[in-house]
C-alpha cells in the first residue's frame, strides 16, 4: 500500500465525524422542546378548564386521559417534525452521493430527536426533584401530626383511614354518661392499631373483639350487644374503606403504566416525524424550494 493510500485510509473515519453539523442538530432541538413546551402548556390549560371536581360535571377521567394521550402524541409529532425540518434546511448537505446525503438528512433529524428527548428529560427531571422535596416536607409535616397523637410514622398512612371509624365507635350512645365519669381520653392509637391488624388478617379476634365491646361499653354506657354491634359495624366499614383505598391504588397502578405505554408510543412517533421532517427539509433545501404555510412562503 503506498503512503497516499494509507493516509487516506486515516483520515476516511475523522472525516466521516465531520458530516454531524450540530448547530441545525441543536437548532432543531431546542425547537422542537419549544414548541412541544408550549403546546402541552395550551393542551394542559383546555384540560383543566374541561375538567371539574364536582361528579357528573365536565369529562369523565377516562375520556381526559384518553384526549391528553391523544395530544401528547400529536404534539410530539408535531413538534419534531418542525424541528427535523429545521435541521435538514439549515444542514448543508454538501458532497457524497445522493444516497449518502439522505442518509445523513436523516441522521441529523435522529439526533434532533434524541436531544430533544434529553433536554425533556432534563425538564422533567427538575420538576421531579421539586415535587419529591414537596413531598418530602409534606411528610414531615404528617409525621410530626402522627407523632403529637400517638401514632407512629410508619402507621400513619395505614391508619389515616380509620380516623372516622373510630369517631364512630366512640360515638355516644343514647343515654348519657354521668357528670362525674373520669375516664380521660379513648386510646385511640390502639383501637385504630388493632382494626388495622384485623383489616389486615380479614377477621377480628374474639379477644380483640371482647376488648373492643368492653372498651366501647365503658365509654358509651351501651349494652354489651349494642357495643357488639357497633364494633361489627365498625370493622365492616374499616374493611371498606380499606378495599376502596386498595381499588384506588390498583387503578393508579394501571393508569401510571398506560400512561408509560403512551409515552413510549409518542417518542417513537416523535422519531419517525423528525427523520421525515429532515427529509423533507433537505429536498427543499435541494429544490431550493420556500417553506409554504397556507399557500404563502413563510418563513417568516
Amino acid at each position: 500500500m503506498s503512503l497516499a493510500s494509507a493516509e487516506a485510509a486515516t483520515a476516511a473515519p475523522i472525516n466521516a465525524l465531520r458530516h454531524i453539523e450540530w448547530a441545525p442538530v441543536i437548532a432543531g432541538a431546542v425547537a422542537a422542546a419549544s414548541i412541544s413546551f408550549v403546546l402541552l402548556a395550551f393542551g394542559a390549560a383546555i384540560g383543566l378548564s374541561s375538567t371539574s371536581a364536582w361528579p357528573e360535571r365536565g369529562l369523565s377521567i377516562s375520556l381526559a386521559f384518553i384526549l391528553l394521550a391523544l395530544w401528547v402524541t400529536v404534539v410530539q409529532a408535531g413538534s419534531f417534525a418542525a424541528g427535523g425540518y429545521l435541521a435538514g434546511r439549515l444542514r448543508s448537505g454538501t458532497g457524497g452521493a445522493v444516497v449518502e446525503r439522505h442518509f445523513r438528512d436523516g441522521a441529523h433529524g435522529f439526533l434532533v430527536w434524541a436531544l430533544g428527548v434529553l433536554l425533556g428529560a432534563a425538564l422533567a427531571g427538575g420538576a421531579i426533584v421539586g415535587i419529591t422535596k414537596s413531598l418530602v416536607e409534606g411528610g414531615a409535616t404528617v409525621a410530626a401530626g402522627a407523632a403529637a397523637r400517638g401514632v407512629q410514622p410508619g402507621e400513619a398512612t395505614q391508619t389515616a383511614a380509620l380516623d372516622m371509624s373510630v369517631d364512630y365507635l366512640f360515638r355516644a350512645g343514647s343515654e348519657p354518661l354521668p357528670a362525674n365519669a373520669l375516664l380521660g381520653p379513648p386510646p385511640r392509637a390502639e383501637v385504630m392499631r388493632v382494626i388495622a391488624a384485623a383489616v389486615r388478617d380479614g377477621s377480628l379476634s374474639p379477644r380483640d373483639r371482647d376488648y373492643l365491646v368492653e372498651l366501647v361499653g365503658q365509654r358509651t354506657r351501651m349494652t354489651p350487644a349494642e357495643a357488639q354491634r357497633r364494633v361489627e359495624e365498625t370493622f365492616v366499614e374499616a374493611r371498606a374503606a380499606d378495599a376502596k383505598l386498595r381499588a384506588a391504588a390498583d387503578r393508579a397502578r394501571k393508569l401510571a403504566a398506560l400512561a408509560g405505554f403512551l409515552a413510549a408510543a409518542g417518542l417513537a412517533v416523535g422519531c419517525v416525524a423528525a427523520c421525515a421532517g429532515a427529509a423533507i427539509g433537505a429536498r427543499h433545501r435541494e429544490e431550493g424550494k420556500a417553506l409554504r404555510v397556507f399557500g404563502r412562503e413563510r418563513f417568516w
